[in-house]
């Protein structure tokens, strides 16, 4: 393991058998927790002008875009087996175009036993899904890149942000 990532000795979702499971948080306690994830969606000239002068043939790429990462955010129990139902409060998505594509960030908000770092992974993911969708008329090569997440807050092992 590298010096920023200490060893551990067991992993939370692993049995001693080897199988996954679902890691019980009931009896933790219930905090104020903030996850922001990031991710790009690189683009053509063509399409980059596509967008920022609202002239995607499908309609406006990054309202749909918008929309499709928070849905995302609330259905991520749905799409990752080991996530645990939690109540998301806020989901904000901003997508912003650059000269070689749009930046995408989530932050997600709950105040719930575990954290929320899968929500904002999930809704990054969808928003870039569905701009590629938007897009693919213009742009066959769009790529979705550099998905991660780049803080959190709440709970046991307190805050990180991305350095």
């Amino acid at each position: 393991m590298s010096a920023d990532r200490p060893e551990r000795t067991r992993l939370t979702h692993v049995r001693d058998d080897g199988s996954a499971h679902m890691v019980d948080v009931s009896g933790k306690p219930v905090t104020a927790r903030v996850a922001r994830a990031a991710g790009r969606v690189l683009l053509s000239d063509n399409a980059v002008r596509a967008l920022r002068d609202g002239d995607v043939p499908k309609g406006d790429a990054l309202a749909v875009a918008r929309i499709a990462g928070i849905q995302a955010a609330k259905r991520t129990p749905e799409l990752v087996p080991l996530a645990h139902p939690v109540a998301v409060h806020a989901v904000d998505v901003d997508l912003v175009v650059a000269d070689d594509g749009v930046d995408i960030t989530a932050e997600v908000r709950t105040a719930d036993r575990t954290g929320i770092e899968m929500e904002a992974l999930t809704s990054v993911s969808v928003a870039a899904l569905a701009l590629v969708d938007m897009i693919k008329a213009v742009d066959k090569h769009a790529r979705i890149t550099d998905i991660r997440v780049t803080a959190k807050s709440g709970g046991r092992s307190g805050d990180w942000v991305e350095q």
